[in-house]
This record gives structure tokens, sequence and C-alpha cells, in this order.
């Protein structure tokens, strides 16, 4: 089973539970959590998060389908969430949780209980995006300030900055073992090595980008204004496939989903979750894209502006 986690400018927080077997999106739970539109969302197990332009992070018990708890520790809309989950860790419980905010800092906290550790300012304006490195141990940014920076989440302080020809929205650590990050400015995506940052592929999509998703063995999913879901070979740089007209309107999220209890025991992730400006989430198997069959598996019609999107999967 996959649960998902929708929020919307109308500051409404979505949930919906996912079973392959039967493919259906059921509702779990939906109202206003945030004062003001929500700007980012994250989950990892039973757990998941939410940043709204009021300044607040909020928490939830999605076995319980509840609000657990509120942080107050920036100063500016919160941009980006991301939890840092250890593969050998029980029922995907998180470990820790990262976020950012307009004011240009990253807070860490632990996620058992959630504390805040730190706050490092890393940009001199807003962040637009992080990704947490799969060991755990790096963070990776971008901002507003056309800049990239590592952190070293070890000793917890910005390690590495550098500036960019032009502002990132998105940067994402690839599957495995993150030895390449993806990042997108405007409909231009990038392929660098984690180590030295230096650049390996250039694609560039029809229209802006304003969502990525990283897959299994190279694969990396895009969508965005062009109302198209493309999946990227970044091994080799090209156009692998695409569901044409995915969404009647520019997409917002999209969330690739571990197989779970599905009967295919491969081990890929085959299932991709996406959600769009008007409200629709739908969700589809990579599979029957690649064989020119794009029709999805499930759908669920929010009737609200959703504006980010993020997933967690269960055995």
């Amino acid at each position: 089973m996959a649960t998902l986690v929708a929020g919307s400018y109308e500051k409404f927080i979505w949930g919906f539970s996912f079973h392959p077997e039967a493919p259906t999106l059921k509702s779990l739970f939906s109202y206003p959590s945030h004062t003001a539109p929500i700007k980012s969302v994250a989950a990892s197990g039973p757990i998941a998060a939410s940043g709204g332009a009021d300044d607040s992070i909020k928490l939830y018990d999605l076995s319980s389908a509840t609000e657990v708890g509120t942080l107050l520790d920036h100063n500016g809309a919160v941009t980006a969430l991301a939890f840092y989950t250890p593969p050998s860790s029980p029922a995907g419980l998180p470990r820790n949780l990262l976020s950012a905010s307009d004011d240009g800092a990253v807070c860490i906290f632990d996620a058992d209980p959630f504390v805040h550790l730190k706050s490092i300012n890393v940009h001199r304006k807003g962040v637009t995006d992080l990704a947490v490195h799969p060991s755990g141990r790096a963070a990776i940014t971008v901002g507003r300030d056309c800049s990239l920076a590592l952190i070293n989440l070890v000793r917890g302080r910005r390690s590495f900055s550098c500036r960019l020809d032009r502002e990132a929205s998105i940067v994402k650590y690839e599957c495995g073992d993150g030895g390449r990050f993806f990042m997108v400015s405007e409909e231009r995506i990038t392929v660098h090595d984690s180590e030295d940052a230096k650049m390996i592929h250039e694609l560039n999509g029809q229209k802006r980008v304003l969502c990525v998703a990283p897959g299994e063995n190279g694969v990396l999913f895009t969508s965005g204004e062009d109302r198209c879901i493309t999946a990227w070979d970044t091994t080799s740089g090209k156009n692998a496939y695409s569901i044409e007209n995915a969404h009647q309107t520019r997409v917002k999220g999209l969330v690739v989903l571990k197989n779970g209890s599905m009967s295919d025991t491969s081990g890929e992730s085959n299932l991709i979750a996406s959600a769009s400006s008007d409200g629709v989430i739908r969700v589809w198997d990579a599979r029957m894209i690649a064989k020119d069959k794009p029709n999805h598996l499930a759908e669920a019609d929010t009737k609200s502006r959703l504006t980010c999107l993020a997933g967690s999967s269960k055995k």
C-alpha cells in the first residue's frame, strides 16, 4: 500500500491511500492545516510533513490520519522539506527532517521525537529546493541567489558553494548510491557528478519543468508546463518515453512509489503518481507507459489548486 500527501494553495492538506491490487485512491483526510498556502510536503513511512507560507511546518501520523505537531523555527515561507530515512529503518521511520525557507536557512530536526537540532544560513536569498544524500551525510541546496550549496550534515555546516549561470528551482539526488544529482532551471535539466558537481548531461524539456522524481536504473521523470510526464534515460541523456497530455493543466508534483505489496517482485519502482494544478491526482504504471499504453490506474479530484505532492510506500 502507498500513501500520497498533497498540499494546496487553499491551505488544505490532502491524504490518500493507494492499493495496487484493486487500483483506487481512497481519501484519508483533508482539512486546512495551515493559515497560508502550502508550499512543500514530504513523507516517509508513517510520517508526513508540510511547509507553508505561514512559516510553519506541520507534522502528521499517516497511520492514524492525524496532525501531531507544529515546528516554528523559520522566519520565512517553508519552501522545501526532505526526510532522511536509513535503509535499515523499521517501517520506513525517518531519522531526520530537513527544511528550507525563504529566509535562506536550512533547519535540521531529529525525527524521534521532533526536536530542532540546528539552523544553518546557507543562501543570501531564499532556498528554492533541497535534497538529502542517500548516505545521510550531506545535503544539497539551490537558492534564489543563483547558487548551489553543499551541507555537511555530520558537522552541521555549509561546506561548499558555487555560482550558477541562472537560478535553479529543483535539485534531487539519484536513487541508489547518490553518485549523481539532477538540477532544473526553467526548461533545462542537468545531470551532475556528486563528487565535483561537474555536468554530465544537459536535457531540454519543451516547456518549464515544475517537478521531477528520480526512478530506478538512472531514469528521471519530469513534468510541468507541458502537461506531459517524460521519462529520461540519464545515462545516455535521451528521452526514453512519455505520457502526452497526462493532465489538463500544468503538473505540480511527481512521486515514484515502490512496488510494496504488488505481485511483481523485481524490486523496481513501477508506480508514478502525478498531481496537477486543477486538483487532479493520478497514478500510473510505468511498464504500461513504456508499452505506449498510458492509461492511469486511479484518479482523485480534490477540486483545489494543488501545489506539491509526496508519497510513501509500505510493504
